[in-house]
């Protein structure tokens, strides 16, 4: 089965809050893996399933609205902070079964458009009153998500079954028979808050399609995903695809601003029991906490991981036929490593495959940034990719020893998630172990972590010689303003910038009048490399800092 970085279709339906959305698909790598092109960097120290359910789900009469569901029965199963871990736990004890599906052919055969005419009754809506902050719809079984998720509501330290009924859904003209009767479960859901008008419930947060997750900030929209655990990402026998098959939304306290869910993880390798804590805001904040459970050892893990796309931007556009100057949700790597450093790897759409390792002890965080935030560099009115959250990996606790790895996937059109990143540790998860993690996921703008130094705004790159072609590269790394201006007159940085292959030249560093900050140029004579691995440290002789700029560049 060949790797994937993203659903295409998929990742639309993802993303999307309302009207209609280009279909995005998963990329595949299998056709790629042969060119696998993997460098440690120097400069730094579950498929779909089908088969018998995971347990017998309660028949529950159709009767109330969901959004007017009762409160649990006494004999509704208890539930608290340990009951997943527990199944987890458990689970973890027997061979993985895939969730089973009496799925009728009719939904397994809808097509994008015909899935996206089912839609959930908003008078059907949990949590519909004017003392409730949060709400919560319901996503259908059909098209790419067969796989049946469990939903279940806790109150009072009980759970309860939320049924499927088909009175929850209107259908349009496009689905060509009606919707099953007999309770067949959901394949995810959708929160709802007044993120950006008091009065008005916007999409907070979605859970659908494997571990998939997503969310956002205030006055924004939906770009790169999250997930629950990666597995094998770039192997060549397939990426084995975790599933959240099983969830526990806590009923939040009126006017709540934070809600809590629990979700069951399982694959072939390992199940998980996880928590999240939403708080929805400028910056949406989900704190996550996971237990793992492996049933084999796990090699090729990817701990905390989020995928996001980039086509292009001013510094990738060999062979770019496209009237918008940038076309990408994310345009950056940000690592704050153990040693105090901010690593800024600017992201491309490679000709081969490419998967870096940022090794590092101690991490204090990562993340797919999306910095350019101007309307006018993208010139799409419709997709707004200057709108786009950013995402930020912040551990808590102590991880260790591993790596930061980031794999860039070659895409040919914007419908791909390509870009994937996550935390590997130095040393496999044992089977048979116990393995807990605990981090926070920031949605929206840039943390105030990365703000304490120049970042870097713009990279490019073109040929070094005006006057005729040339294979010398010439790179122009913008820094923006300092966040600690200086009292009096500045002292000039200067740049270093070093390379493993090739030879830099021409290095210069000057004022830049656009962003109140530094431009650094230098030319790259790759000479014989087929890959050139580049730092650029600016330098300061009093307590300013910058980033560190790293760049793969490769042969085309």
């Amino acid at each position: 089965m060949p790797c994937r970085a993203g659903t295409g279709e998929e990742r639309a339906l993802r993303r999307e809050s309302a009207g209609p959305a280009k279909p995005r698909e998963r990329s595949s790598l299998g056709r790629l893996l042969p060119t696998l092109l993997l460098v440690v960097s120097a400069f730094t120290s579950a498929a779909s399933v089908s088969g018998p359910p995971l347990a017998k789900r309660p028949l529950v009469s159709a009767g109330p609205p969901v959004g007017e569901a009762s409160a649990a029965s006494p004999s509704s199963p208890h539930f608290d902070a340990t009951t997943v871990v527990e199944m987890a736990r458990a689970l973890a004890q027997k061979p993985f079964a895939p969730p089973g599906t009496s799925l009728p052919e009719e939904l397994r055969k809808l097509t994008y458009d015909q899935y996206r005419d089912i839609r959930f009754r908003p008078s059907a809506t949990l949590w519909a009153q004017p003392s409730r902050k949060f709400r919560l719809q319901l996503f259908p079984l059909g098209y790419l998500f067969t796989t049946p998720v469990e939903i279940s509501i806790v109150r009072n330290g009980r759970a309860e079954h939320l049924p499927y009924r088909p009175d929850l859904f209107t259908v349009g003209p496009l689905v060509p028979k009606p919707l099953p009767q007999q309770d067949i479960g959901f394949s995810g859901f959708r929160l709802l808050y007044p993120l950006n008008l008091h009065d008005r419930w916007d999409e907070v947060a979605v859970f659908q399609g494997a571990s998939y997750f997503r969310s956002l900030g205030r006055d924004q929209q939906y770009g790169l995903s999250a997930r629950g655990l990666a597995l094998k990402t770039g192997d060549p026998t397939g990426e084995e695809f975790p599933i959240f098959r099983a969830f526990w939304i806590d009923e939040p306290e009126p006017e709540a601003s934070m809600l809590v869910l629990h979700a069951l993880l399982d694959s072939p390798s390992v199940t998980g029991a996880y928590r999240f804590e939403i708080w929805p805001g400028r910056d949406t904040v989900m704190f996550v906490d996971a237990v793992l459970f492996p049933r084999v050892e796990l090699n090729e893990v990817g701990l905390a991981p989020e995928t996001s796309m980039f086509m292009f931007d001013a510094n990738g556009r060999i062979g770019v036929d496209d009237f918008r100057p940038e076309v990408h949700d994310s345009d950056g790597l940000i690592v704050l490593n153990g040693r105090g450093e901010h690593l800024w790897r600017p992201l491309a759409n490679p000709a081969r495959l490419q998967i870096s390792a940022f090794q590092d002890q101690h991490p204090r965080g990562f993340g797919f940034l999306q910095r350019d935030r101007l309307l006018a560099d993208y010139q799409d009115f419709e997709a707004h990719f200057e709108r786009r959250p950013s995402l930020f990996v912040e551990p808590r606790g102590d991880w260790g020893k591993g790596a930061v790895i980031l794999t860039e996937i070659p895409s040919d059109s914007e419908i791909h998630d390509n870009m994937v990143a996550f935390w590997r540790p130095e040393k496999p998860i044992p089977a048979k172990s116990e393995f807990r993690l605990s981090y926070r996921l920031l949605w929206g703008l840039e943390p105030a972590e990365v703000l304490d130094r120049l970042r870097v705004v713009k990279t490019a790159m073109g040929r070094a010689d005006v006057k005729a072609p040339t294979p010398v590269r010439r790179f122009v790394v913008d820094y923006g303003p300092d966040p600690h201006p200086c009292r009096g007159p500045c002292a000039p940085p200067h740049a270093e910038v070093t390379t493993t292959s090739g030879r830099v030249a021409e290095i210069a560093v000057g004022d830049n009048p656009l962003t109140h900050g530094y431009r650094v140029s230098f030319t790259l004579d790759p000479q014989n490399s087929d890959l050139c691995e580049l730092r650029l440290d600016l330098k300061f002789d009093d307590t300013r800092s910058a980033e560190v700029w790293l760049y793969r560049w490769t042969k085309p």
